[in-house]
């Protein structure tokens, strides 16, 4: 699963009642709105007040201002002229329709500014917002078709910004160029179809890029082109057909997300310029063939996930690609494992293979850090002296839904950990118990011919389930 934006955000309690007028007698709170002291500051709470309007006579000591959950329609021109103190306003869950460049004038100090949730159709752009200290922007959950190209041209501090689920149809390319201390940015949920060349080359400090659950299906070879600091891309739930070699310009990305796509092929070489990658999320997609190189020499990575790849008859070969630690490739075609795949992968922790045709299992006598397999689904029939040799930090084994006939008697007597084993229907007529005696599951249901009664004194940790 991808990194999830990051918030910047301030948090103070907004819990007080009560505060009428500072030692000057200025009013402090409107009723009915909640306040509390932060030293010489006011934070303000008029949040679900069922408001239309912003509150007169708010304290210019105000810094925190939360009108979130009205029914405001409409922000008057410097409606906020007096409060060149606050840092964060929310003004999401409202019926705001236009925010015109001057209904926020004054507010040099905000940092903070939430509009989500509201039915926002435009942004300004013949009077921008001025808005020169402002961190992180919400603009989530709106109506926006389009982001013009000079209304995001006050806010040169941002880093955070919030434009998904709208109904944006391209990339914003002439807005964002006016925001080049942005770090993270979303874009997802919206109806992009297309990511021209250069769409974020002035975007040299984005480290978070979120545009899944669009519509892509096209992509600039040099639409990443600038983006020099980004460490995560998702571009799931797309309409990708081909994969997207353009991301091989972003020499610094770790997390790379675009399953859920229709992409058929992944090339040779296919993350060459991504050496720095630590998370690959591709499942569900048709997968038919991957290049023998695809995968190799990525040092960093650990976690690849290639499940519901069902034209894939062939192990990738992950040679140099050390660092692996979490491998998924369920529901493809895979009918063997390769006999050196341990000693490619001496770090990995979890395998899971189930849903293939996989006959015989390799030795996994170097992969001494596995913790779990997930085997189950299978065609395996034997399971022999030393396929499970030295696994002694195994904590769960699923090997159900085989054939298993017949298992060698010191099979599992290297299992110091093993916790969980799962043998349910298979053809089993007998079960070595060598090993097994740090068991808390263990499941045999369906091997019809297995009648061996076992002493509990085997067993001293199981826990009976229904």
């Amino acid at each position: 699963m991808l990194c999830v934006l990051t918030v910047l955000c301030w948090s103070w309690a907004v819990l007080g009642h009560g505060l009428q007028k500072d030692s000057s007698g200025v009013g402090l709170c409107p009723s009915p709105c909640q306040c509390e002291e932060d030293g010489i500051f006011v934070l303000a709470d008029c949040s679900e007040l069922g408001l239309t309007a912003v509150p007169a006579n708010l304290s210019h000591l105000t810094t925190y201002l939360d009108l979130s959950m009205n029914s405001i329609s409409e922000l008057q021109p410097r409606v906020f002229h007096s409060l060149h103190l606050l840092t964060e306003l929310r003004i999401s869950g409202n019926q705001l329709r236009y925010i015109s460049g001057l209904a926020l004038h004054g507010l040099h100090n905000l940092k903070v500014l939430m509009l989500q949730n509201n039915q926002l159709e435009r942004l300004p752009n013949d009077i921008p917002w001025n808005l020169p200290n402002l961190l992180s922007l919400r603009l989530d959950a709106n109506l926006l078709s389009e982001v013009p190209a000079r209304s995001l041209g006050g806010l040169r501090s941002l880093r955070h910004l919030w434009l998904d689920d709208n109904s944006l149809t391209e990339i914003p390319v002439s807005a964002l160029d006016s925001l080049p201390a942005l770090q993270a940015m979303t874009l997802a949920l919206n109806h992009i179809t297309h990511i021209p060349d250069h769409a974020f080359s002035n975007l040299s400090s984005l480290v978070v890029l979120h545009l899944h659950n669009n519509q892509i299906q096209t992509m600039g070879e040099r639409c990443f082109q600038g983006l020099l600091s980004l460490e995560t891309l998702d571009l799931n739930y797309n309409n990708l057909p081909e994969f997207p070699t353009a991301i091989r310009t972003l020499a610094k990305l770790q997390e790379l997300g675009f399953h859920n796509n229709n992409i058929r092929a992944i090339p040779e070489r296919a993350f060459m310029g991504n050496r720095q990658l630590q998370t690959i999320h591709f499942y569900e997609n048709p997968i038919q063939s991957v290049g023998r190189s695809a995968f190799q020499f990525l040092p960093k990575l650990h976690t690849l996930s290639l499940n519901g790849a069902t034209q894939i008859r062939d192990f990738p070969d992950l040679k140099g690609t050390t660092s692996l630690e979490t491998l998924t490739l369920t529901r493809a075609g895979l009918s063997t494992l390769p006999q050196r795949l341990c000693l490619q992968l001496p770090r990995l922790r979890v395998l899971e293979l189930s849903h293939n045709q996989i006959e015989d299992l390799p030795s996994f006598y170097h992969c001494s850090a596995l913790q779990e397999i997930g085997l189950q689904y299978n065609n395996i029939r034997r399971i022999e002296r030393n396929t499970f040799q030295q696994l002694s930090s195994l904590r769960s084994l699923d090997l159900s839904f085989n054939s298993i006939e017949w298992i060698h008697p010191d099979a599992f007597i290297s299992f110091h950990s093993l916790t969980k084993l799962d043998l349910s229907e298979n053809g089993l007529t007998s079960l070595p118990v060598g090993g097994l005696g740090g068991l808390t599951h263990l499941k045999l249901k369906g091997n019809m011919e297995l009648y061996e009664d076992f002493s509990p004194e085997l067993f001293t940790r199981m826990r009976y389930d229904p």
